[in-house]
């Protein structure tokens, strides 16, 4: 029996033509080489941090290349929780996942472009089957859990500080919600891609985009995709669960095999946003989720004419300034505990209030008046008895 979530998600993929959620093009050369950096402050953050000591755990399909100069020693291969499912042991290095990888911690050695925390860690856990294995339209038999779901504990039981969630679905699934709620719970960050279904039919029709998941849960950073100008790029996704947007649009990476490319989608500017939440957690590391949510909404630039749009949210992330938001944030800290006798002006201290209980005076008067009752009774009785 197929699980109806899943499948519901599956055939809306296919009647939308979603492609996957990153493809390789010609890497740019020269200055637009680091345009995705330069777009995000990068260069002004790493003066401040570069994600040191941060694990970020990519939830997603397949294993990174992680033999690559870029990502030696620094990246750590989880369980294959999709092989589980689909009954496939083997996962294989792939372009999709290499890239996104390297968009996060490449640490730019060998010539190539650096991720945005470039000195954070990465632990790959394949939770959907890959593109290229030719799994759209696939579902698994109906369980009590998914393998997003446990891939979102696992990481957070590995000690991961943010979780990027770069293949969206359509459908809702309480299980998921449940594990994404236990990862904020502990402090842990998550970020999801919203979705590359802005060409849909039913975009195209409605002028919005069907909601992604987990991009639509609460406390989730949803992010959308923009090019060079700041502007939405036409397949990115929009709704309201659009939270902050980041470049999505031909970013340079590094692919399998030390090959130098480009990507584009919302996968990317998803990783993008999960690097640049790693700079702040090296920094702040006990600076809870909807603060941080804080710190990138409050600080993107330019914010919308009204504030807030569901195209980009409010506005494409900086990194830099960000980070001085977190700053400020760290205040925000638990309340001071106030003496017992601590009260405002010089005058005295009022009483306070009496403990509540029962009245001495009026339980003799009603005790007088019970027994001069039950005395009339009784002589009245006696009285009436002699008769």
């Amino acid at each position: 029996m197929l699980r109806p979530a899943f499948l519901c998600a599956a055939l809306t993929a296919v009647l939308l033509g979603i492609g996957p959620a990153v493809a390789a093009a010609p890497a740019p050369g020269g200055e637009e080489g680091r345009w995705a950096l330069d777009a995000l402050n990068a260069g002004a953050a790493w003066k401040v941090s570069k994600g040191a000591g941060v694990t970020v755990a990519l939830l997603g399909g397949g294993h990174p290349d992680a033999g690559l100069p870029e990502l030696s020693g620094r990246v750590e291969l989880g369980p294959d929780l999709a092989g589980a499912m689909f009954g496939d042991d083997t996962v294989r290095p792939g372009d999709d996942v290499t890239a996104l990888v390297s968009a996060i911690a490449g640490s730019g050695r060998s010539g190539g472009t650096p991720g945005i925390a470039p000195e954070a860690r990465v632990l790959s856990v394949p939770v959907v089957r890959s593109h290229s294995e030719g799994s759209a339209g696939q579902a698994p038999a109906e369980t009590q859990d998914s393998p997003l779901a446990r891939g979102i504990r696992y990481a957070t039981g590995r000690g991961a500080k943010v979780i990027c969630l770069p293949v969206p679905v359509y459908a809702v699934d309480r299980v998921e919600r449940d594990a994404i709620s236990f990862a904020l719970a502990r402090g842990v960050a998550v970020v999801a891609a919203v979705g590359d279904a802005g060409r849909s039919p039913y975009a195209r029709q409605n002028g919005t985009s069907y909601w992604a998941f987990p991009a639509g849960y609460p406390g989730v950073v949803g992010v959308a995709a923009v090019d060079r100008k700041g502007a939405k790029t036409p397949g990115s996704s929009d709704n309201l669960s659009v939270l902050v947007a980041a470049p999505g649009d031909r970013v340079p990476v590094t692919l399998a095999g030390s090959r130098r490319g480009a990507v584009s989608g919302t996968g990317v500017a998803s990783a993008l946003v999960a690097g640049t939440i790693a700079l702040i957690k090296a920094k702040y590391p006990d600076l809870p989720p909807e603060l941080v949510s804080r710190a990138l909404t409050t600080t993107s630039r330019p914010h919308p004419p009204a504030g807030y749009d569901d195209k980009v949210g409010f506005g494409v992330v900086d990194a830099a300034a960000a980070l001085r938001k977190a700053a400020e944030l760290t205040a925000y800290g638990p309340a001071s505990s106030v003496q017992d006798d601590a009260h405002f002006g010089k005058g005295p201290v009022s009483q306070g209030p009496a403990r509540p209980g029962a009245d001495p005076v009026r339980l003799w008067i009603y005790g007088i008046a019970v027994a001069l009752g039950m005395g009339g009774f009784c002589a009245a009785a006696f009285a009436l008895r002699r008769r």
